[in-house]
């Protein structure tokens, strides 16, 4: 049994060492100038394409805290990895998907010959605006690549610096919301006992949707098992063996410390499950 499903569970992908050189974008795509770089502005490049929405660059204290994780009843075999807590800067501009990957950009992606044509299971739920699901690190790494690739743009995972200073959009609390999380917030705790439509619940302050809980994200670093060595840029972390790779946000049937800002978990990068989905990034023209 995987850590994510002993836990009740989840887990992470990482992007290519070297950057890749993508072909032209195709018609349907937007004409320049694009995209708009202004913090807080949306764009889809297609009419498949996921909404990304900008970022801000900044910096923001990664981790949590002792008080955190013992208030919280963090497991001990966990209390670790999200230790030591240091600051990391994201000194850049870039895009974030304003939600999950759905079913409906997924299947769109295998419509058109990307994807591997893999159609996965929605567990009966539909498809459409919920998160796609059962989908593993090299599922997800299809997905972007065919997204690459019809636009012309770099899209990746998140590293997980990054997936976590766009979770926490300037706070510092737990949760997005605050030191709590009610189920008006969020998905989680399996009080739907299913995934939710993207969008059903409020945005984080960068107006990004269900970075915590609906379905955890896998995210773009090797798994350690604390932060001591950790990249302070912003970057993936891809040095190690990556057996298992990070997972991100907790899901639906996750409750409690498993969908905080700061919980991390390793998963092997072939698992499969019903609240484990993924979030894709767009990189911007810097300054």
């Amino acid at each position: 049994m995987s850590l994510l499903l002993a836990l009740a569970t989840t887990v992470a992908v990482a992007p290519p060492d070297k950057p890749v050189s993508f072909p032209q974008p195709r018609s349907d795509a937007p004409a320049p100038p694009f995209p708009p770089l202004l913090p807080g502005a949306a764009f889809a490049e297609c009419r498949d394409c996921p909404e990304m929405v900008v970022i801000p660059p900044g910096s923001f204290v990664m981790g949590s805290s002792a008080r955190e994780r013992r208030k919280l009843g963090v497991l001990a075999m966990f209390d670790k990895m999200e230790e030591p807590r240091r600051r990391v800067t994201i000194g850049y501009r870039l895009a974030v998907g304003r939600y999950a990957v759905t079913f409906a950009e997924w299947d769109a992606c295998a419509a058109d010959g990307g994807c591997n044509g893999y159609r996965p299971g929605d567990a009966g739920w539909g498809r459409g605006r919920r998160p796609v699901i059962n989908v593993n690190y090299a599922d997800a790494m299809t997905y972007v690549g065919w997204l690459s690739r019809k636009t012309g743009q770099r899209y990746r995972l998140l590293s997980e610096a990054e997936w976590e200073y766009a979770a926490r959009a300037g706070t510092k609390t737990w949760y997005p919301s605050g030191n709590a999380l009610g189920p008006d917030d969020a998905n989680f705790g399996n009080n739907l006992d299913r995934t939710s439509e993207v969008g059903s619940y409020p945005p984080n302050r960068f107006g990004l949707h269900d970075m915590i809980a609906n379905v955890a994200q896998w995210v773009g670093d090797c798994h350690h098992d604390d932060y001591v060595g950790a990249p302070n840029d912003g970057s993936a972390w891809v040095s190690g063996d990556c057996k298992l790779r990070n997972v991100r946000g907790g899901g639906w049937i996750l409750s409690g410390w498993s969908v905080r800002s700061a919980q991390r978990i390793g998963d092997p990068p072939g698992a499969r499950n019903s609240h484990l989905g993924f979030r894709v990034a767009r990189e911007l023209p810097q300054d």
